[in-house]
């Protein structure tokens, strides 16, 4: 055991970025899961004994690897959008991936840390400390940015992905980082027992993978809602007379929607506003009311929303907005989760080196109240774009009372790339934690309906305008993770802090704390033994 503890320098670095590597070929659009479950065990292994001053590199360089890699859309669109020059859309992608490394440097010096007093203990921490840092990424204050959590890669499957009714997905997260840091035990020590504790989990993973799925129940839907894909060309910016040029594109849609909403009577759903749509311009708030007054449906649209905030000050908020039948307007929702760069500027003020992207992006303020609308048939929670992303901020919604989720969405900023369906494979883990019908509306794709157990009921094609008849209902029912929220990754934080205050507080530790390795173990070896 201790020849296999006796890692060079420069395997360590080549564990550390096959790490990143293969978690992000683990998402869309590489789509090769499988290697989710072993890459965090990768970089337990080069994390593994090495010296504390030297151990955050490796989690640096994972995530150096794991956001170019898996994020490559979000060059594009700052580059497309925000008017800025590569130099400057690479450099914001650097960022994110800094900002990420210092999380998982976090990781690996902790990892480093326990290894000191047993690979057991360092092993069987890291899965907890795996969801700590993945909790803390998504509840940095400003750039929280929970996109692609390890547990993704597992989602896709119909029974493991049941879990997160009762940890969210964070639960899967755990399963996937305790598989690849068992398979590291494994192959540090060598010893059968270890290999058959790999070879039991992976029979019990493989038999609840496929033939769980003749188990998970479905969910026979009443209702029909006709989902509208605008389909518009995404713009940097938009005329004073947009309305006015795109009459007839308008026109379609409107008649699009009410064509459906007489065939089949039901709820009529527009996308996030990929346009300058909003309910104080005359024009557009007339269409809105027509489209609900001749169809005789409710209709949820997505619009720029223009109010007084408390300071008296005339603010512009990204809004879902219900009107009844009558075309009277109902129910409002205000975006909380605004997306940075994107929506507001953080820290405009010391930010100048953005250039363009500074100067030309409007701000949004955010919402405050997760707000639950009602519909004849029952009541539902409506979020918007990037809040898919946010498990807890979804799970408020249906605690407050919502027994129907409703996504709305403008993904025509990413084009054809990877965003639109890694997007929709977070949106549809949403469903399962809360057991609840999802209704995903989009301008370009991708427009479904998600049964509460994950599966895709409906789904429109991509980049086409035209309507999704789409399936659904309302549950009442509450999992656990809606009635108790993140108490899974909270216990991750506590029994990480305890685990590496344990090991801090070890008699001597102290002493060793710059060097290569413990020397009790006989295991130092150059720089990084």
């Amino acid at each position: 055991m201790p020849d296999r503890m006796n890692f060079s320098w420069h395997t360590r670095l080549l564990l550390a970025l096959s790490s990143g590597a293969a978690l992000a070929l683990s998402f869309p659009n590489f789509n090769l899961p499988l290697l989710a479950w072993i890459s965090i065990g990768l970089l337990v292994l080069a994390s593994f004994r090495a010296r504390l001053a030297v151990a955050p590199l490796y989690g640096l360089l994972h995530a150096l690897v794991f956001y170019p890699l898996c994020l490559p859309w979000i060059d594009v669109v700052v580059q497309q959008f925000g008017g800025v020059g590569p130099w400057t859309s690479a450099g914001l992608v650097a960022l994110i991936a800094v900002a990420g490394g210092v999380i998982c440097a976090v990781f690996s010096w902790s990892v480093a840390l326990a290894s000191r007093r047993g690979a057991w203990i360092a092993f069987a921490l890291a899965p907890c400390l795996w969801v700590a840092v993945e909790f803390l990424r998504a509840h940095l204050p400003i750039i929280a940015f929970p996109w692609n959590l390890a547990g993704y890669a597992a989602s896709g499957n119909l029974p493991l992905v049941q879990l997160t009714t009762v940890t969210g997905i964070y639960g899967l997260s755990f399963l996937v980082a305790a598989y690849g840091s068992l398979v590291g035990y494994a192959l540090l020590c060598g010893r059968q027992r270890a290999w058959k504790s790999v070879l039991a989990l992976t029979a019990v993973l493989i038999f609840v993978a496929v033939g769980g799925r003749y188990l998970v129940p479905s969910d026979t839907p009443r209702f029909t809602a006709h989902l509208v894909q605008t389909d518009f060309a995404q713009a940097y910016d938009y005329p004073a007379d947009w309305i006015q040029v795109h009459a007839r594109d308008l026109d379609e849609l409107a008649q699009i929607s009410v064509d459906a909403a007489r065939r089949i009577p039901g709820l009529i759903v527009w996308p996030e506003s990929p346009a300058p749509f909003s309910l104080q311009d005359p024009a557009f708030a007339a269409r809105a009311r027509q489209i609900a007054q001749v169809s005789g449906s409710d209709f949820l649209v997505g619009a720029e929303d223009w109010k007084r905030d408390r300071a008296g000050k005339l603010v512009a908020t990204n809004s879902a907005v219900l009107l009844n039948p009558s075309g009277e307007r109902i129910f409002t929702y205000d975006k909380i989760h605004l997306v940075p760069f994107g929506e507001y500027v953080p820290l405009r003020r010391w930010l100048g080196f953005t250039g363009k992207l500074t100067a030309d992006l409007g701000d949004f303020a955010p919402g405050s109240v997760y707000a639950v609308g009602a519909l004849p048939e029952g009541r539902f929670g409506s979020f918007i774009c990037y809040e898919a992303v946010f498990p807890d901020a979804v799970r408020r919604f249906t605690a407050g009372g919502a027994e129907l989720l409703i996504n709305i969405s403008n993904d025509g900023w990413f084009g054809r790339s990877a965003a639109p369906a890694q997007h929709l494979m977070m949106a549809r883990v949403r469903a399962v934690e809360n057991r609840r019908w999802l209704l995903r509306d989009t301008n370009n794709g991708y427009t479904v309906s998600v049964d509460p157990y994950g599966r895709i009921a409906a789904q429109l094609s991509t980049d086409i305008r035209g309507e999704l008849d789409a399936p659904y209902d309302f549950r009442t029912d509450q999992t656990l993770y809606v009635r108790m929220g993140d108490w899974f990754p909270w216990l991750c934080v506590l029994v990480s802090i305890l685990g590496v205050a344990t090991t801090a507080a070890k008699p001597g530790w102290q002493k060793n704390l710059w060097d290569a390795g413990d020397s009790s173990s006989g295991t130092a070896s150059g720089p990084d033994g």
